[in-house]
């Protein structure tokens, strides 16, 4: 039996390895090990309830308003201890924190094979997304093996020297992880907290847009100027809801409660758990985001999405027609709303794109794939 070590510390990982671990937990020939860095520690927490795994080791790392150096130091030194201790035969990290990357460089130290999930994925920009992009390219030129989620990153890894042996296409676990959340809101219906009760009622015909964000690249300015459009759409369509779950990190809660408080059509409600975001997600009519996994997961419930950055590292969304850039400049954002609110032809042209980002089954390739390793059984 070969012990698989998985090692993440963010509610993106865990949503995306999640599956993976309850996959590997079916197979005879696996031991899967989870180690969590606590990158994001409640919202990390939320999502291995919902899928009921619970740590082996947790390193507890977070800290308020941390430096990515005084992460990046801690985690490697954690990491190797903890590396030290378990002797993985493979560790399987995901995407592109710094967890990731501190989490393959220990490896590489200890000389243990590294799985990379959701491999190639680039925006040709250092700094946007930062420091994700950097911290991807730098996994992947440690990592052993590369489950690419499309053919497109399999073709920027094979262009950074990758051997194509080692690239394995397997689409993106973050679709598992959705159907598995709608079939259990399916069941049991999650209350939204923060929101009044009758806007997630299934006959409620309000429209609603969902906003989210968080990237480092959008503090300041950024930050103001989508709140700036956020009013003036709220203004212009007082019939809709405008919700955005406000993320943690002090630099966007600042100026979104700032700007955005008082208004009556627009909620802003806490951070929320995953099966409460997938409902409000469905329930939307369009998404308005800087997030990676959002543009993976709106697209498969049918719903548009703007994203709000100059440059995407998922530009087949783009190509698909499930997702437009707006970057953060104000009538950029506020024209796409109106357009897409507006008229119903260009909402249904985005609205029933195929999703390119996979069709459910991204752990059953990756398994595979890891069977036909010569690290593996």
């Amino acid at each position: 039996m070969k012990k698989i070590s998985f090692i993440f510390g963010t509610r993106p990982e865990a949503i995306k390895l999640c599956p993976l671990i309850l996959a590997m937990r079916e197979e005879p020939d696996f031991q899967p090990h989870v180690c969590v860095t606590a990158q994001h520690r409640v919202m990390l927490d939320q999502v291995l309830a919902v899928f009921a795994v619970k740590p082996d080791v947790d390193l507890n790392l977070m800290e308020p308003n941390q430096t990515l150096a005084g992460l990046t130091a801690k985690s490697i030194i954690a990491i190797n201890h903890y590396l030290s201790e378990y002797k993985p035969d493979i560790v399987i990290v995901q995407g592109d924190t710094t967890t990731v990357f501190c989490a393959a460089l220990a490896a590489f130290y200890h000389k243990i094979p590294i799985g990379h999930v959701e491999a190639g994925l680039r925006t040709g920009n250092k700094y946007a997304p930062f420091p994700e992009e950097i911290n991807r390219k730098l996994a992947t030129h440690i990592a052993d093996y590369h489950f690419a989620p499309t053919n497109l990153s399999r073709e920027n890894l094979l262009h950074e020297g990758i051997l194509e042996e080692k690239i394995f296409v397997t689409g993106n676990p973050v679709i598992d992880a959705l159907h598995y959340a709608v079939e259990k809101i399916k069941r049991d219906h999650p209350h939204v907290p923060g929101l009044p009760t009758e806007l997630m009622d299934d006959s409620t015909t309000c429209p609603l847009v969902l906003i989210t964000g968080h990237r480092r690249e959008n503090f300041g300015d950024g930050f103001a100027n989508i709140c700036q459009a956020i009013i003036e759409l709220s203004e212009r369509f007082s019939e809709v809801a405008f919700v955005y779950p406000v993320h943690l990190n002090p630099n966007v809660r600042k100026p979104v409660f700032e700007i955005l408080s008082g208004r009556e059509n627009i909620y802003l409600i806490e951070p929320l758990g995953y099966l409460p975001f997938v409902a409000l997600m469905n329930r939307s009519t369009l998404v308005l985001t800087d997030s990676g996994g959002v543009q993976e997961e709106a697209p498969s419930l049918g719903k548009p999405v703007l994203v709000m950055r100059d440059t995407t590292e998922r530009p087949e969304a783009v190509t698909a027609g499930t997702v437009r850039l707006t970057g953060t400049d104000k009538d950029a954002i506020v024209d796409n709303v109106v357009t897409l609110l507006s008229d119903e032809q260009v909402y249904n042209a985005m609205a029933r794109a195929v999703n390119p980002y996979g069709d459910g089954k991204a752990c059953q390739r990756i398994v595979a794939a890891m069977r036909g390793l010569g690290c593996l059984p």
